[in-house]
């Protein structure tokens, strides 16, 4: 899971509080969509100016929960050398509980519950690639929720690398702040081995071990002004990723990322 061509989560397979929905016996629990404005410099790779639209959903099923975001990414008037002036990004993010299909508590220690978690990442250009793996959720005092997938990554068709692993934690913290709250959630995606890869950009001749950190740090405005809570958030998103793409950073060509994006976001 990554996000602005990598993203959001949010990320993984990621699960909102969500707002309980349906009738008794249907299988949808809850669900939570949002929309989400992001405009951010000093990005790396792409053109460093960019302003995003993202689309959210989050929903709880009888048998387990699902995650869906959809970027579109303009990049202030500069055109990228692969996507033109604009691209987009997606991913479905399907988990399949082991605990509500079967009916047992798979619980313990920290572990709440077993889920084989899947993602389907795609966007313009090739980007395509299915993941797959053990997903855990995770009882950690103060977190709103705490998940960890273990992915096998493949990319799609002859595409190299072959594959690679991918460690996913996701969580979501409250903080209350005078008459409303801060929220801390977000996601990291952390592949762990190197492959070879093709070069279908520049400098990229292997597929390198990466690190990428996208909490958003966001404040209820809503609830501070009155309105029903966990509706509207102002914030920030910040943006680390070491060896973007898998590209290796080099002094010829910058691919490690550090910046922060200014961030609307409205649940609805």
């Amino acid at each position: 899971m990554t996000r602005t061509l990598a993203p959001l989560l949010l990320a993984g397979g990621l699960a909102f509080a969500g707002q309980a929905c349906a009738a008794a016996d249907s299988p949808l629990l809850w669900h939570n969509e949002s929309l989400t404005y992001l405009y951010g410099k000093n990005f790396k790779v792409n053109p460093p100016i960019q302003q995003t639209f993202t689309f959210e959903s989050a929903s709880g099923w009888s048998w387990g929960d699902v995650f869906f975001f959809l970027d579109q990414i303009n990049y202030n008037g500069e055109e990228d050398p692969f996507n033109g002036k604009n691209t987009y990004y997606g991913e479905f993010q399907p988990r399949l509980s082991f605990g509500k299909i079967s009916g047992a508590d798979l619980s313990f220690g920290p572990i709440k519950d077993v889920l084989l978690a899947g993602t389907y990442e795609f966007g313009e250009g090739d980007t395509e690639s299915y993941l797959l793996g053990p997903g855990f959720d995770l009882a950690i005092p103060g977190f709103d929720f705490f998940q960890l997938n273990i992915y096998y990554r493949k990319p799609d068709g002859n595409r190299v690398p072959s594959g690679a692993w991918q460690i996913t934690p996701v969580w979501s913290y409250t903080i209350p702040m005078g008459n409303s709250d801060i929220l801390i959630d977000g996601f990291m995606d952390w592949v762990v081995n190197n492959k070879d890869a093709s070069s279908s950009r520049p400098n990229q001749s292997d597929y390198h071990a990466n690190l990428h950190f996208n909490p958003q740090v966001k404040y209820d405005l809503g609830k501070a002004m009155g309105y029903e809570a966990k509706h509207l958030y102002v914030g920030f998103e910040y943006d680390y990723w070491s060896d973007k793409y898998g590209i290796q950073d080099s002094q010829f060509f910058t691919t490690d990322q550090n910046t922060a994006s200014l961030l609307v976001k409205y649940h609805f």
